[in-house]
Formats: structure tokens, C-alpha cells, sequence
């Protein structure tokens, strides 16, 4: 159906981030990630397409080599709130590498028939018809296909490869595989994300009654576990036995800052794999790390998916089969390559969170966790500590190369509790997911703390490391422990400079179950352990 307002603003949306995207820097390849030299191949030019999917029509296009023969072929599922030209910059480069490249809107998105399904049963469905209209319509070899895409795309790819024994290997780039986790990780629901998927479904697709109802159940907090269950029928680790029996070679491509689909879910997921198998890992948020390749520019993340598939469909031998399988590209550092993801860090360091000195209201972190002090915090508080703004904060630090940053002193006492370390005379080099246990006492029955690690200066200057909430959910008040895993980091503290952690109990970026007007007691026998290498 026509939707002009939703295409103009969609367009809007769309040149401004083109510009702030084309003002960063292209990252230079590293020679691990050259791509291996070929012709490039004539192509037939963007041929537009309507495929029958699963009772629906699907919109889409095609774009092939022009010489005659079969080719591998790659299907891409639009992102959320794109259509199928989202690609079309990267699928004219793809084809004249020697594939087939059919781009698609999945359904309930633009003109595609249908509502929303949300990578569910239906879209699994249309994935299958959109690959036999390819073999069927198109020079395709049926033993050589695969699937990719951003976001959406990438979480239907990935899916799709457990129903789809044809799919021989997936590049899932921001991506998520477990839903749940997404929306409600560490019992917190996520509530800027959720909103910006909220507000993309309503002008510019489909949702239907079974999207509407589940995300008006999940801003409501009502109805949780149906939600959840919904959930995970749409989470590719709810189908890992499936995908490794039909072994894709499967890369995942991520950033550390990603606010929908934070990292630490990939990370159990790629661990759990058994299939051939690639992590990578790089700094900003949501589909960030991709953006200037879907541009058509140079793009590490774009240069490791032909790798990827020249390696696993072309038959052609481009190394990253053979290097080692997991990839981060630091915060503040270079990039590095692990043989697995427990390789990154070498040992763990626990600091003790101490007595708050009166002076300057903040805590020694480090040592022994010790006992015999107290912090108490007020719920529904904010602070100047917290995780910024979706896609926004994490984007920008990406192409600036600069952390988001506070002044520490700004943080009210009265409102968190603060604890900074001495100031070592080296390095500290973060590798892993960070794990805070607080002891809580005078707690209502259910509550929010929100933790944050922060790298602090000579001059108060903290730039954030990394951060999550944790949410209890208990029939009664009292005394509990809580832990919470931190977003996964690789980020070096310069030497002189001070490991800080904040913990408050309110973050715009999230919903929080704590009751105004009450408190939170922090006690002693908190601590943070921090992977480091």
C-alpha cells in the first residue's frame, strides 16, 4: 500500500545518515582481510522481480553475471524497515564477482504482501520460495547458495539456515540469536530499541495483530511469558541442533555497542556452534559496522562476507577458512584474531568494592572485596552515568573513534555509588564480558541497579567502557545478590588511568521495575571481575 509520509521520512532518515556515514574515515584493510584478485565480471544490470512466496507476493530484484553458465548464488532478506534495494550497491559488486544475487522485502515491509511475521514461520517459508524461484528463474548452481544480510536480513538468514538444508552458508551482520535476550536481557526490557522497531513497523509496514498485540504486551509488561515464547520460536539458538546438522559455514559479523542485539548473546551462540564457523567483532552500534559498504564503500565487514563466500560457495581459497576463527577490532586498539573467544582474555581480575570515603563520596575499587560498609541509592533517580541514546551515541563513537565520555564529578553521590581504582603504572587490556556482583540490602521486591565501567582520567574524564542493567523480579523485599555480565568489551585503560565503576538505577535506554521513592543499599562483598589480558 502507499505510505508517501513514511517514504519521505524513511529517505530523510536515510541521506542523513548517508552523510554522517560518509564523513568517517575508510578503515584500512589489514592484509588477513585482502580479498583475493579477480576479474570483475559483466552483469546483467537490476532486473526487478515479483516472487511468490508463501501466499504473498515478495518484491524483489536481481542482479547476475551476463555471460552464460551457473553461479552461486546469494539471497539477501531486507532489513527492518528497508526494502530490497537496500543492497543494491553491493549486489552489482557481488554478481560481477560470479554470483547471482536476488535481494528481497520480506513480507508486511513496503509493497511485499502480508504483515510483519518477524523471522517467524511465515518468513522461514517465504526464504525457501525465494530460493526456488532462484534455482528455478535464474543461472543458479541449487548446490552453492547462501544467504546474507543486516540486521532483519541477518536474523532471517541465520534462522533460515536451520529450516533450509540449501542454504550452504550465512553472513549474519548485526544480527541477533536469541530474542529473548534482546528484548529482555538480564530481566530488563529493552525500551528505546523496541520503541524505534515500534515506530518503523507502524509507517512503513505491516504489523498486523500478532506484532501489534506482542509489542504492546512487552511496553505494558504484561502477558511476559507469551511474549518470550513468541520470542524464542524467532531465536536462531532455539534451532542450534538444526543448524549444526545442516552445517552452513556461518560468519557472524557484530558491534560491541550494538543497543539492540548486544554482542554477549553472538558470543554464546558462536561457542556453541559446530559448523565452520567466524566471530567479528567491531566498535559502534546497530548495523554501524556495515553502513558504508551498503553505501558501496569500502567496508571491513562487506571485505570478510565475499571472503566468506568466494571461501564456502565459490570454491575459491581466500585464507579465512585457515585464520584463526574469532576477530575484534579494540574500542581504542588495533585488531586482533583468537583461536576461540576464550583465548582473548588470560586471566581475570577481581576488584573489591570498598567503603565510600566522605570526602569525595567514592569508593577504592580493587583489592579484596571487603565487608562492614553500606551505599544507598534512590530508585528512579537518573544520573549524568548512563548508556546514551540508541544507535546515536555508539554510532558516533564509531566513526569519531572516541568513547562517550563524562565528567565524573558530575555524577551525583547522592544518586550512585562510585568506586575507582589506583592508577596502575600499566595497561589494563579489557578482553571478555566484564561481571559485576553486588550485595543489596533494603531492596523492594523487584528493582533495577544499572552498572557501568568507566575509564577515568587525571581530569575527571570517564569514558565509557561498557554497561548493562539487571533487573530482580521476587515475591518479596529484602536482602539479595545480583550479578550481571556486562556487554562484551576489548578496550585497553592507559596506564595512570583510573578502572571506574558507576552504579545507578535508572537508563533511558531501558524500562526499570523499581518503585519511586525507594532505595537500594549496596553492601560490602560487591566486586567486579574483569577478563583481562
Amino acid at each position: 500500500m502507499p505510505r508517501p509520509r513514511a517514504t519521505l521520512i524513511a529517505l530523510l532518515a536515510l541521506t542523513l545518515t548517508a552523510a554522517a556515514g560518509g564523513a568517517a574515515p575508510a578503515a584500512a584493510a589489514s592484509p588477513a582481510a585482502a580479498v583475493a584478485q579477480q576479474a570483475a565480471l559483466a552483469t546483467t544490470g537490476v532486473r526487478f522481480a515479483d516472487i511468490p512466496g508463501a501466499g504473498v507476493t515478495l518484491k524483489a530484484n536481481v542482479v547476475a553475471p551476463a555471460a552464460a553458465g551457473t553461479y552461486p548464488a546469494i539471497v539477501f532478506p531486507a532489513s527492518w524497515g528497508l526494502n530490497d534495494l537496500e543492497y543494491i550497491a553491493q549486489a552489482g559488486t557481488i554478481a560481477s564477482r560470479g554470483y547471482v544475487v536476488v535481494s528481497y522485502t520480506p513480507r508486511g515491509w513496503w509493497s511485499s504482501g502480508g504483515e510483519i511475521d518477524t523471522a517467524g514461520p511465515k518468513d522461514m517459508a517465504d526464504l525457501s520460495k525465494v530460493i526456488d524461484w532462484t534455482i528455478a528463474n535464474t543461472a543458479t548452481d541449487p548446490a552453492r547458495i547462501g544467504a546474507a544480510g543486516v540486521s532483519y536480513g541477518a536474523g532471517i538468514s541465520l534462522l533460515g539456515s536451520a529450516f533450509d538444508p540449501r542454504i550452504r552458508a550465512v553472513v549474519m551482520m548485526s544480527g541477533w540469536s536469541d530474542l529473548v535476550y534482546s528484548l529482555y536481557g538480564d530481566n530488563t526490557r529493552h525500551q528505546q530499541s523496541a520503541g524505534l522497531l515500534s515506530l518503523a513497523a507502524s509507517l512503513l509496514g505491516n504489523p498486523g495483530t500478532d506484532l501489534s498485540g506482542k509489542l504492546a504486551d512487552f511496553n505494558a509488561n504484561r502477558n511476559v511469558d507469551e511474549v518470550k515464547a513468541w520470542a524464542r520460536v524467532r531465536s536462531a539458538a532455539t534451532y542450534l541442533d538444526a543448524i549444526n546438522a545442516n552445517r552452513p559455514a556461518v560468519l557472524i559479523a557484530n558491534a560491541w555497542g550494538d543497543s539492540f542485539f548486544p554482542p554477549n548473546q553472538l558470543v554464546d551462540l558462536f561457542g556453541r556452534l559446530s559448523t565452520p564457523k567466524r566471530l567479528e567483532l567491531r566498535p559502534g552500534d546497530h548495523a554501524i559496522a556495515e553502513f558504508t559498504g551498503i553505501l558501496g564503500l569500502p567496508n571491513d565487514a562487506w571485505t570478510s562476507l565475499y571472503r566468506w563466500f568466494d571461501q564456502y560457495l565459490a570454491g575459491v581459497d581466500t585464507g579465512i577458512g585457515a585464520e584463526p576463527p574469532v576477530l575484534v577490532k579494540s574500542l581504542n586498539a588495533g585488531t586482533e584474531q583468537y583461536g576461540s573467544w576464550a583465548a582473548l582474555n588470560t586471566s581475570t581480575k577481581r576488584y573489591g568494592l570498598g567503603s565510600i570515603r566522605w570526602l569525595d563520596g567514592t569508593g577504592l575499587l580493587g583489592g579484596a572485596p571487603s565487608t562492614g560498609w553500606s551505599k544507598t541509592i534512590p530508585t528512579e533517580l537518573d544520573t549524568t552515568a548512563d548508556g546514551g541514546v540508541v544507535l546515536l551515541t555508539n554510532g558516533v563513537s564509531a566513526f569519531t573513534g572516541q568513547q562517550p565520555q563524562i565528567w565524573l564529578p558530575t555524577v551525583d553521590r547522592l544518586r550512585a555509588g562510585v568506586w575507582a581504582s589506583e592508577r596502575p603504572g600499566s595497561a589494563l587490556r579489557i578482553r571478555g564480558i566484564p561481571q559485576v556482583h553486588l550485595n543489596l540490602t533494603g531492596t523492594a521486591a523487584t528493582g533495577t541497579v544499572v552498572a557501568y565501567l568507566y575509564d577515568l582520567d587525571a581530569l575527571g574524564t570517564a569514558k565509557l567502557i561498557t554497561h548493562a542493567p539487571v533487573t530482580w523480579l521476587g515475591t518479596s523485599g529484602g536482602s539479595r545478590n545480583v550479578d550481571v555480565a556486562l556487554s562484551a568489551t576489548a578496550y585497553d585503560v592507559p596506564a595512570g588511568h583510573s578502572l571506574t565503576l558507576v552504579v545507578d538505577t535508572v537508563d533511558p535506554l531501558y524500562y526499570d521495575a523499581n518503585s519511586p521513592g525507594g532505595s537500594v543499599t549496596i553492601a560490602g562483598g560487591s566486586y567486579v571481575d574483569v577478563p583481562t589480558r
